[in-house]
C-alpha cells in the first residue's frame, strides 16, 4: 500500500549500470546534497538481469541499493518487462508485436513485445519473480514499479486475434448476436461462423474497430494486473506497487489500470520556456510533450482523477525532452513552477527523468540532471533548490485534495472511436485524431483561463455514487464528446442536472450508444428534452466563426467575451421550448439560423448545451459563469465543505497568474500562487497566511510579492 511520508517525495531516475565509469559514491553524495528522497532503479534493463536464458546476475544492484539506504534514499524497484533480451527475441520471434498481420514490427526500439504471449508471460514471471524476491526485504526499498508506460502498440499478431474471436464468443454468445450488435448486414458482412470474422488489418465497420480497441485495452490492464499479484506475492505491508503511465498511450484505459494498483504514477512531459507563458493566446498542437500552463494542469488533474487519489510522478522534464532537434530546457525557476504546480493538483512525489545524461543509446540527447560531463550545473543547482523548499514545507504539502470548481468528464471509449472515426479535420485537411481530447482541452482550458479548477473523472467513476450527492460535491460537470455512451450513463447525466447540478454538454456527446451505433433518439439522446434543445443536422467549420451574445444572456447574467468564436464544427440547434434561454449565436448568414449555446433549467438543476468547440474567449467564459450560476451567484464554493473557499478573492491578480488550491493532510487549505512571466507581479492577500517554505507569516491584505518565473506556496490560518 502507498504510505505518504511527512514530505513529498523528491528525486530522479537512476540508472548506475549505464554509465561509462562508477561514481556510486559521488552520486549518492551529490544527490543528497540536492535533497533527493527517492529514486527508481532497475525497470529497463531485463538483460543485465538476465543475460542468458535461465542465468541471472541478481548482485549488481545491491551496491545502489545499500547506497541509497545510507544516505536516507528511497527506492522505487522496477520490473524490466518492457525492453525484452535479445536471447529471448533469438528464440522466441514470434514475441514481436505484428502492426497487420504477419509483419513484425522488429526489433531495436522498446515495447515490441506481444505480452499477452504465453512464451513472453513465461519468461517475464520468471525474472520478476527472481528480482522481486531478491529485494522485496531491502530496506531502502519503498514500492515496486511493473513495467513502464505500458500500452504502446496495438496487437494484430494471429494468437492474439484468436483470443479476440474468443473473447466475443463468450461476449455475445452467437454470431447472430454479433451480427445483431453490429449491424452486419451493411456490405454483407454478416457472419455464419466465427471463423468468418476478418481481421482488423483492413476493417472499417466501426462497432468492430470500438470492440478491437477495447479488447486491446483490456489486453493492457490485465498484463499490469497479473504483475502487479506477481509482485504482492513478496512485497511488505508498507510497500506499493504501481506502473507509470504515459497518458493517451493507444490500449491504455487508465482508469481501469489503476484498479489493480496502490497509487498513480504518471509521466508529465511538458515545453517550457516560452510555451510556460501567460497570457498566452496560441493553439499549439498537443502531443505527448504539451504546450502551455493549461495543458501541464490538464495533465496533473488526469493523473489525479485516475483514482481520484494523490498520484507519483515518476518521470518528468529535467533538461531537454525528447529528441536531439527538441531542446528547451527550462528558463530559471520554471523548474520550480512546474514541479509546485504539480504538487498542487496532487502529486505526492515528484521524480525526474534522469540523474545522469546518457553517453550512448536512443535517449543520448534527453537530458538528465547531470549533463553529459556528469558535472552539476544550473539545473542541478535549480532542482537542489526544490529539494530544500519541499524539506523545509514538509507535512503541510502532503496528502492534499485539490479543490475543484469544474468536473470534466474524460472517457477513453469515447476517444477511441473518435481516434479511429475523427469528428473534425486539422488546417490541412487531414484528419484530427485527436478529437475527443480537442473538444475536452477547450473545457479544461477555459477552467485555467478562468482563474479556475477542475477534476478528471471516468464514467465509472460516477456510476459508483448517485447522481444526488455528486451534484453536491460537484455542481458543474462537463460531458463534451461523450459519444460512446449507454443509456444507463445519459440518464444518470439527466438526474445529476435534475438533482440541483449544472451539466454542460458539448458536441458529440449522447450520439452513440456503446456499441457505436447512431442512435434512434434526437440528439442528444435522452437529454434533449431535459436540455430543451435538439438538432438533426451538423457541419464542420473551416475555420473560426464569430459569435454575438443571444436573447437570453441578459437573462441569467452571461457576457460573451469580446471576439469569442466557435470553432471546428457547429450543431444545427433547434429551441424546443421557451425556457431555453440563448446565451449565443453565431454571427453568420447561414449559421447564424442555430445558436451556438444553451441553457435550460431542469428540475433543481441545469443542463446548457455547447453546440460548437468553443475557443478561449468563450470556454473561459462558459466556465466562469457556469461555476458563478452553480455558487448561486456568491463566489463561495458549495457542496459538503470542498469548495474552494472564498473563491472570488483568490482569483489570479494578473493575467500572468494562476492561483491553485487544495486541504492539505491536516485539513488546512494550500494556495499555490504562479506568475508565468518575465515581469514581476503582486497578489493582494484575502486571508492570513503562513509560508509553507520559510514560515514567514502575512497578514490579510499584505502584498505578496511574485518575481519573474516564481511560485509561492502560502498555508491559510484559521
Amino acid at each position: 500500500m502507498f504510505q505518504q511520508p511527512d514530505h513529498v517525495l523528491f528525486g530522479a531516475a537512476y540508472y548506475h549500470e549505464y554509465q561509462p565509469s562508477p561514481r556510486l559514491e559521488t552520486d549518492m553524495r551529490q544527490m543528497r546534497e540536492a535533497g533527493f528522497t527517492v529514486i527508481r532503479v532497475g525497470e529497463s534493463v531485463w538483460s543485465t538481469w538476465e543475460p542468458e536464458d535461465g542465468v541471472f546476475d541478481l548482485e549488481w544492484l545491491a551496491p545502489v541499493l545499500d547506497g541509497a539506504h545510507e544516505n536516507g534514499i528511497s527506492v522505487v524497484l522496477g520490473t524490466p518487462t518492457y525492453a525484452a533480451p535479445m536471447w529471448l527475441v533469438r528464440q522466441v520471434p514470434e514475441i514481436n508485436v505484428e502492426r497487420t498481420s504477419g509483419q513484425r514490427m522488429g526489433w531495436g526500439a522498446r515495447q515490441e513485445i506481444n505480452f499477452a504471449h504465453p512464451a513472453f508471460l513465461f519468461h517475464a514471471e520468471r525474472v520478476i519473480r527472481r528480482i522481486i524476491a531478491r529485494y522485496a526485504d531491502h530496506p531502502a526499498v519503498i514500492g515496486f514499479q511493473v513495467d513502464n508506460e505500458p500500452g504502446n502498440e496495438v496487437f494484430a499478431n494471429d494468437q492474439v486475434f484468436q483470443k479476440f474471436v474468443d473473447h466475443l464468443r463468450r461476449s455475445y454468445g452467437s454470431v447472430e448476436e454479433l451480427n445483431r450488435a453490429w449491424g452486419l448486414t451493411y456490405w454483407s458482412h454478416r457472419l455464419s461462423d466465427w471463423a468468418d470474422l476478418w481481421r482488423p488489418d483492413a476493417n472499417v465497420q466501426p462497432q468492430y474497430t470500438l470492440a478491437w480497441r477495447r479488447f486491446q485495452a483490456q489486453l493492457t490492464t490485465d498484463f499490469i494486473g497479473w504483475q502487479a499479484e506477481v509482485v504482492r506475492e513478496y512485497a511488505r505491508e508498507d510497500q506499493f506497487v504501481t506502473t507509470c503511465i504515459s497518458y493517451d498511450r493507444p490500449t491504455l484505459d487508465e482508469e481501469k489500470v489503476a484498479r489493480s494498483l496502490d497509487v498513480t504514477a504518471g509521466n508529465p512531459y511538458y515545453r517550457m520556456q516560452d510555451s510556460f507563458a501567460m497570457p498566452n493566446r496560441d493553439q499549439d498542437a498537443q502531443f505527448w510533450t504539451t504546450t502551455g500552463v493549461w495543458s501541464l494542469i490538464t495533465h496533473a488533474d488526469r493523473m489525479y482523477g485516475t483514482k481520484q487519489a494523490p498520484f507519483l510522478v515518476t518521470e518528468t522534464n529535467a533538461q531537454a525532452i525528447g529528441f536531439p532537434w527538441m531542446n528547451e530546457p527550462a528558463f530559471d525557476g520554471q523548474w520550480r513552477q512546474a514541479a509546485w504546480a504539480l504538487i498542487s493538483r496532487g502529486a505526492a512525489m515528484i521524480e525526474y527523468w534522469h540523474w545522469h545524461t546518457l553517453h550512448a543509446g536512443a535517449e543520448t540527447y534527453w537530458g538528465g540532471i547531470l549533463p553529459h560531463s556528469q558535472e552539476p550545473g544550473r539545473v542541478y543547482r535549480e532542482l537542489a533548490q526544490i529539494g530544500e523548499e519541499l524539506r523545509r514545507a514538509g507535512a503541510s504539502v502532503t496528502g492534499l485534495e485539490p479543490d475543484a470548481d469544474v468536473a470534466l468528464l474524460f472517457d477513453n471509449p469515447s476517444k477511441w472511436s473518435l481516434a479511429e472515426y475523427p469528428a473534425f479535420a486539422k488546417a490541412d485537411g487531414s484528419p484530427d485524431r485527436r478529437s475527443f481530447q480537442t473538444v475536452y482541452e477547450a473545457f479544461s482550458r477555459g477552467v485555467v483561463d478562468a482563474g479556475l479548477q477542475a477534476n478528471a473523472v471516468h464514467i465509472a467513476q460516477l456510476r459508483e455514487q448517485s447522481p444526488a450527492k455528486f451534484a453536491q460535491r460537484r455542481p458543474v460537470l462537463v460531458a463534451a464528446a461523450f459519444t460512446i455512451a449507454s443509456d444507463e450513463d445519459l440518464v444518470w447525466l439527466r438526474e445529476y442536472a435534475e438533482a440541483g447540478g449544472h451539466l454542460v454538454l458539448g458536441v458529440r456527446t449522447g450520439y452513440e450508444d456503446e456499441e457505436a451505433r447512431a442512435r434512434l433518439e434526437r440528439k442528444p439522446g435522452l437529454l434533449d428534452e431535459a436540455a430543451g434543445v435538439w438538432y438533426d443536422e451538423y457541419s464542420n467549420l473551416r475555420g473560426p466563426v464569430a459569435l454575438e451574445p443571444g436573447d437570453g444572456a441578459e437573462d441569467v447574467s452571461f457576457s460573451l467575451t469580446a471576439g469569442a468564436s466557435g470553432t471546428r464544427w457547429a450543431d444545427g440547434v433547434q429551441v424546443t421550448d421557451k425556457a431555453t434561454q440563448v446565451l449565443a449565436q453565431y454571427a453568420h448568414p447561414h449559421f447564424g439560423r442555430w445558436p451556438a449555446v444553451t441553457t435550460r433549467e431542469a428540475g433543481d438543476g441545469r443542463i446548457t448545451y455547447v453546440g460548437t468547440v468553443p475557443d478561449q474567449g468563450l470556454a473561459a467564459a462558459l466556465m466562469e459563469w457556469a461555476v458563478r450560476v452553480g455558487d448561486g451567484g456568491d463566489g463561495e464554493g458549495r457542496g459538503d465543505g470542498e469548495g474552494c473557499g472564498d473563491r472570488a478573492a483568490w482569483r489570479p491578480a494578473t493575467g500572468s497568474q494562476t492561483v491553485f488550491s487544495a486541504r492539505n493532510g491536516a485539513g488546512e487549505r494550500v494556495r499555490f500562487l504562479h506568475n508565468w512571466s518575465w515581469e514581476p507581479s503582486s497578489f493582494a492577500l484575502p486571508a492570513a497566511v503562513t509560508d509553507a517554505v520559510s514560515g514567514e507569516e502575512f497578514a490579510a491584505g499584505s502584498e505578496l510579492e511574485l518575481g519573474a518565473w516564481d511560485v509561492r506556496v502560502v498555508v491559510e490560518r484559521e
